[in-house]
């Protein structure tokens, strides 16, 4: 069990984490776990979607968890029995059933993927698909990426401790802005080439502020709200003097995708969109950008 992603010195490849909650700052752990527990977290949480992403099994909302499993302790996680995920004692043998996937019978439904890690997507494509309903960049941000696009853009504004993180992580960039513009391009390139020419639908970044806190440099940027679910996230922020300039960033990115690339395959979405009027806002910021709905077969979900 470990309660701080900093005694990340502590887990050993192979392992089962056991914690509390997660955020994006245990992703270095998650990578490395074979299963996930945490006390608290429902199916949306941080911890499944990841989980989800990894291909591992994970058990979230089992409260009491640290307490019931020891450090050291074998234990055999099952999500495969239904809608409860379960941890039992030991480690329990268990039978293996192989399906070829060119097998299976195609459905009447589109069937489209949900895939938010660049590293899984070609693995993911092999399954018979209609292509990718939701490809969500905040996970490219927090694993990729890892630096909010104001800590780039508005570098000079840092802690003289944040900058040399930074300088660190855009070691080989003179403009430390195309990092971003690069590492995000290429995490959402490969999702588009990995699925070509199935449609993908890419969101942009939907972290709360909270978890756009977490980010390199991010802290400094992001106001403290009761609750960031309902606060200032999606489309309020596309347009809002305030994060702006990072918007700019990720469209700069999409459209090195879309016309450097070639793959215009991509589509995308603005989530959490309020109003007619927040939409119509976010829709000239794009059109700013050099991102115009219609214009080379661009489709934009509003």
């Amino acid at each position: 069990a470990i309660r701080d992603p900093h005694a990340m010195d502590q887990f050993k490849p192979g392992e089962v984490l056991v914690t509390e909650i997660t955020n994006p700052d245990w992703e270095p752990i998650m990578k490395q776990a074979v299963a996930i527990v945490t006390e608290r977290g429902g199916r949306t949480s941080h911890a499944a979607i990841v989980a989800r992403e990894l291909g591992i099994p994970a058990v979230v909302g089992a409260a009491g968890a640290m307490r019931a499993i020891a450090t050291g302790q074998r234990i055999t996680i099952s999500c495969a029995e239904g809608e409860i995920g379960r941890v039992y004692d030991g480690a329990l043998e268990f039978d293996t059933e192989e399906i070829d996937p060119a097998t299976l019978p195609r459905t009447h439904t589109q069937i489209m993927m949900n895939v938010g890690n660049p590293e899984q997507a070609f693995a993911l494509a092999q399954i018979p698909n209609d292509g990718v309903g939701l490809a969500r960049m905040e996970f490219i941000f927090a694993s990729w990426v890892r630096v909010h696009p104001l800590a780039l853009t508005r570098y000079n504004s840092l802690p003289i401790a944040v900058q040399r993180e930074v300088d660190q992580l855009t070691s080989g960039y003179a403009d430390k802005t195309d990092y971003f513009v690069d590492t995000l391009a290429r995490g959402v390139a490969t999702i588009a080439a990995a699925f070509w020419p199935k449609p993908v639908i890419l969101r942009f970044s939907d972290f709360k502020t909270n978890e756009y806190a977490h980010l390199l440099g991010g802290a400094q940027f992001e106001p403290l709200e009761e609750n960031p679910m309902l606060g200032w996230r999606g489309a309020s922020r596309y347009y809002h003097p305030n994060y702006k300039e990072g918007f700019l960033l990720e469209l700069a990115a999409v459209r090195r995708v879309r016309d450097v690339f070639g793959l215009k395959n991509l589509k995308l979405m603005v989530p959490f969109c309020r109003t007619v009027e927040e939409g119509r806002r976010v829709l000239e910021v794009m059109r700013e950008g050099g991102l115009e709905r219609g214009v080379e077969g661009l489709e934009v979900y509003v």
